[in-house]
């Protein structure tokens, strides 16, 4: 059992570490977002904030220009998105690799 500083610490750890794995549900959401589809990127007010990865990515995207209609397709616009996104250094909500085969959820 965790003190009251314990307790705090273990809070302050989790709000650093930003997203992983376990926040994708097993039906590809965020937050209720389905992870494949129409997308647009966008420098501010995103639904999602997106870190580009080379290795241990919470979701492998692979861009395309028809269907997106799978885990990790996506499908680059400029209007009408299903969802936008942001790239960011630091905090982000999910890590992304691009990847140009297998896009979905890491093992």
């Amino acid at each position: 059992m965790l003190t009251g500083a314990g307790q705090a610490a273990a809070a302050g750890l989790a709000l650093v570490s930003g997203a992983s794995a376990a926040d994708i549900a097993p039906d590809c959401t965020w937050n209720g977002q389905p992870l494949h589809g129409r997308v647009q990127v966008v420098t501010s007010f995103p639904d999602i904030r997106v870190q580009r990865v080379t290795s241990f990515p919470d979701l492998r995207v692979q861009w395309v220009s028809s269907f997106p209609d799978s885990c990790g397709r996506w499908r680059e616009v400029t209007s009408f998105p299903d969802f936008t996104i942001a790239y960011v250094d630091s905090f982000p909500d999910i890590r992304v690799q691009e990847v140009g085969s297998f896009p979905g959820v890491r093992p």
